[in-house]
């Protein structure tokens, strides 16, 4: 704030126009800036929405049953289960302590869910849209994170299924690790997944050897630790 004196009359009020002016550039630019920055902002997130959409896009869908079967899974996201085992020829070792499932990530194509058995985290069932087939993977983990050394294996459903049952045989990756890992007996291995509306099964079927655990959808237990090697 100054006072003009009358002889300085003319170049007083050039001067105030001039801080004005300037006062005016300033605002415009700030708007300026404001409106690239918000423009930049929808580009981003147009950008993004529509390689989401192309991804999608680009992924075959499932058969009607494996669609089927897969959302009604995806339904119970984030819900885990009890389950104890209700078939085990010969007996096996190991399930005898306290059984969880837990669907703990679901994407439009895949679905994780850790299987607990007691504190032992290390296994978790990951069912993924493979090419429009259905496909089931065993994801075993140390503590630690790493990977067991007889992990990934399974298999993609060779038939449609049902919206109640899918079935997975071991396919050729499975059955290399499995002469490797002196497991060949495990090579006529087929996993199923049978689901209604108040019991999910996990099975396993080969000559001579048949496991199923059955899980009470009825009944949603405290959410479980995460599975080791997915923090």
């Amino acid at each position: 704030m100054f006072i003009c004196r009358f002889a300085n009359l003319l170049a007083c009020f050039a001067h105030v126009e001039l801080i004005h002016l300037r006062a005016l550039m300033f605002t415009s630019t700030a708007k300026a800036l404001q409106h690239t920055m918000l423009v930049i902002s929808l580009i981003g997130i147009s950008s993004a929405v529509a390689k989401q959409q192309t991804i999608q896009a680009a992924l075959p869908a499932l058969p009607a049953a494996q669609q089927t079967f897969f959302n009604h899974l995806s339904s119970l996201c984030g819900q885990a289960f009890a389950g104890k085992v209700t078939v085990d020829t010969p007996k096996s070792d190991g399930f005898d302590d306290t059984l969880i499932m837990h669907i703990s990530d679901c994407s439009e194509s895949v679905i994780r869910i850790p299987f607990h058995v007691g504190e032992d985290r290390s296994r978790t069932w990951v069912l993924s849209n493979v090419g429009g087939n259905l496909m089931l993977k065993h994801d075993h983990r140390h503590a630690d994170g790493s990977e067991d050394a007889l992990t990934q294996y399974g298999g993609v459903a060779t038939t449609v299924g049902w919206p109640s049952v899918q079935s997975f045989p071991a396919d050729t990756f499975t059955q290399t690790m499995f002469v490797e890992q002196h497991i060949p007996q495990s090579n006529d291995n087929t996993w199923q997944m049978l689901i209604d509306e108040k019991t999910f099964s996990y099975r396993l079927v080969r000559p001579a050897r048949e496991f199923r655990v059955d899980f009470d959808l009825s009944k949603p237990q405290p959410t479980p630790p995460p599975a080791w090697g997915s923090q």
